[in-house]
């Protein structure tokens, strides 16, 4: 007898709602998109109440074209963007502010006063993060300093912060579960991965009260029940994670060593690495893959800003084409860039640079580029990045990558795949099932209920193709090193610019 989960895919661009069957298949996907909102340059908001109201929408859709009610529904699993904070009042539910987003470079500054502290060693040892504007805890500090309402309100206790996954847990359950799970609270710079607890030390040095902190689980679990009024009907949440790691566990790469890439809007880089922990000294971030079976395991992670979002650009920015689609048959009209590199820096780099101050660039223009050198470039970037994070992985950890596991909208792009494949010289699979990160929630959510065993998870690979590579070494090593040098000249550009 078929069995249904339903997944919560809460995305930086998209909310999906995905449907499952109790064999892995994909019944029904519904998705709405977002409104991003740019209040100022480099500034990322959401809107917490439309990110609820999409959240709604598409489960109402998803039921109503199976013809289903909640009562069908075994449980739900919730995946999300991570580090978009969210501050909201602990007794209606009602936002406080906009959802600040993982994206936004608002805090900056912050970043710098933390650096200047001589804090970076302190939070890194401690969090396995960097500090950048990227992570949870200098959004917050943000928050902190320009709405002077908030802190009356906390002391209170009327205010709640969380990461997208404990504001819908909280407004599914209305109000009754204020929780996250080990793989996003890893994310905000606040939590000690040590210890696996809040951060007294850094809670005290920014003055932060500990009663705005949601619990922290296993990310298989049960986390609440859906209230009636909300959805119709009871159903148990028995899986939070955060999008990276539960592409992770999407993918299968359940065993130490094993790596994959998202390409969404940035891309991610994720390596098993059990449960050990190894604190990179060249840009890579430790973070918790998930917590399951009273075990906590964890993962090396590259951080690529902007992957996915550059053939957006090309899209909206400079209207070369008209559907992301397009990019590849573009690409393709053209043997090479011709010389040309573009950096895709809208948002500063992550791994392994982390310079929040780089700025985009196009270099090697000539009289004869044209749009489909442009096309061809910004596909490359995407494969160039991800080879940067995976030379700095296999130094940190001694390991010879031998396969990557890809996922998310752009993988979908063959050509793309297939200069990843040669910048690697590795294969890289890509799977029948693409939205792998809705597909690990999925799986948690199982194993929550007791509808999967953990044995029988391997069951669930599925390879749809598998690139191998087909560039000679010593050319590539020559644009290898020209794409750095490429870098190397985009670096610190906003700081000129001020």
């Amino acid at each position: 007898m078929k069995r249904y989960i339903l997944v919560i895919d809460q995305g930086t661009t998209t909310t999906r709602c995905i449907i499952f069957n109790n064999f892995g298949e994909i019944e029904w996907v519904e998705k709405k998109e977002l409104r991003q909102i740019y209040p100022n340059p480099g500034w990322v908001e959401h809107n917490p109440d439309e990110i609820w109201d999409s959240v709604l929408i598409t489960i109402k859709k998803s039921l109503e074209s199976l013809n289903l009610k909640p009562k069908d529904i075994t449980s739900i699993g919730i995946t999300n963007q991570r580090e978009t904070t969210i501050i909201f009042d602990r007794e209606t539910g009602k936002p406080l502010y906009n959802a600040i987003v993982w994206q936004c470079r608002r805090s900056d500054t912050i970043c710098e006063e933390i650096k200047d502290r001589g804090l970076e060693d302190f939070i890194h040892k401690r969090t396995g993060l960097v500090v950048d504007p990227y992570f949870s805890l200098t959004k917050l500090i943000w928050l902190l300093r320009n709405n002077l309402d908030l802190r009356k309100k906390i002391e209170k206790g009327e205010v709640g912060f969380g990461t997208v996954d404990t504001f819908l847990l909280y407004k599914l359950t209305k109000g009754k579960s204020f929780s996250t799970d080990f793989s996003n609270a890893s994310r905000t710079m606040i939590f000690n991965i040590n210890s696996l607890k809040w951060d007294e030390e850094i809670l005290n040095k920014f003055d932060i009260s500990k009663n705005i902190l949601p619990d922290v689980k296993m990310s298989s679990s049960l986390f609440g029940i859906t209230d009636k009024e909300i959805i119709g009907g009871e159903i148990p949440i028995t899986s939070l994670v955060g999008d990276q790691q539960a592409s992770l566990f999407g993918q299968l790469c359940l065993e130490e060593g094993m790596v994959k890439n998202t390409y969404g809007t940035g891309s991610f880089i994720l390596m098993n690495t059990g449960e050990k922990k190894i604190f990179s000294k060249k840009g890579l971030l430790t973070t918790i893959a998930w917590g399951i079976n009273e075990k906590v395991y964890y993962a090396l992670e590259g951080s690529v800003f902007i992957s996915g979002a550059v053939v957006q650009w090309l899209r909206d920015g400079l209207k070369i084409i008209n559907s992301s689609e397009e990019v590849e048959e573009l690409a393709r009209s053209v043997d090479s860039t011709d010389g040309l590199y573009f950096v895709p820096a809208f948002v500063g780099l992550g791994t392994p640079y982390w310079d929040m101050y780089a700025g985009g660039l196009i270099i090697g223009i000539t009289r004869k580029t044209t749009k489909a050198h442009i096309a061809l470039a910004a596909i490359e970037s995407i494969a160039f990045q991800t080879k940067e994070v995976i030379d700095v992985m296999e130094n940190e950890t001694k390991e010879k990558i031998k396969i990557l596991r890809v996922d998310g909208g752009a993988s979908m792009n063959n050509l793309l795949l297939q200069k990843q494949a040669d910048f690697l010289n590795i294969n890289v699979e890509r799977p029948k099932i693409l939205e792998t990160t809705a597909f690990g929630a999925f799986l948690l959510s199982g194993l929550g209920i007791g509808v999967i065993e953990y044995e029988n998870l391997k069951n669930f690979v599925k390879i749809d193709r598998v690139f191998k590579p087909s560039l000679e070494k010593e050319e590539f090593d020559k644009r290898y090193k020209q794409w750095k040098e490429a870098v190397s000249r985009s670096l610190g550009w906003r700081k000129v610019m001020m």
